[in-house]
């Protein structure tokens, strides 16, 4: 389990703004290591831009985890990511989903329609796109991430493959519930971007 062709800051060594995202990104997820923002990390602005597209739209607002958990894990089946779909079955027993979290896995479907129609979306097998921008935002966010990491890092979340263990999914999902089920303020991780911050454009209004 590791990084391919590149040598990212680690935790521990890192320091400025690469410091302060590892460190928002440790307090709201629960993580001290996240290879898909360790992979961005050479260069600071980009690490800091991708954490803000990944924490607004994936994790803060009131929005269901477990529906924008569907999102992150159809997309990254759909571009056959193995270390997102890994991570993000973990984020999908995070919330106490463990029977969708499995069945998706394994390759079936949502039961829920709302889910089961959120997923054949990302998936790419319909244009029938939902309105929050939260969900739009999460399927951008993977279509990034799941490139950037397929191609700098290890297909395996644990060491020695242990995520591909049913026991030890719902473990790991269990140790990272309590952020992920925590309700987080949108707009925070905005402060950490080196750029004007416009009004919206009309057809983004609220």
């Amino acid at each position: 389990m590791g990084f391919l062709h590149i040598s990212p800051a680690e935790p521990k060594a890192a320091t400025g703004l690469v410091a302060e995202v590892y460190r928002r990104q440790a307090a709201d997820v629960g993580l001290t290591r996240m290879p898909a923002l360790m992979a961005v990390s050479s260069v600071p602005a980009l690490l800091a831009a991708t954490w803000s597209l990944l924490r607004e739209s994936l994790m803060a607002g009131p929005l269901s985890r477990t529906e924008r958990e569907v999102v992150a894990l159809g997309v990254s089946t759909a571009n056959r990511c193995p270390y997102c779909v890994g991570a993000h079955t973990l984020f999908l027993h995070a919330t106490g989903d463990h029977a969708l979290a499995e069945t998706l896995l394994a390759g079936g479907r949502p039961a829920e329609p709302r889910q089961a129609a959120l997923y054949a979306w990302a998936m790419g097998e319909t244009r029938d796109a939902p309105e929050a921008p939260e969900l739009l935002g999460t399927a951008l966010a993977f279509h990034f991430i799941n490139r950037m990491v397929t191609a700098l890092h290890t297909p395996d979340v644990l060491p020695g493959g242990l995520q591909k263990t049913r026991l030890v999914r719902r473990a790991a999902g269990r140790t990272l519930a309590r952020p992920a089920r925590r309700l987080l303020p949108p707009g925070e991780s905005l402060r950490l971007l080196d750029a004007p911050h416009p009004a919206a454009p009309a057809w983004a209004h609220g």
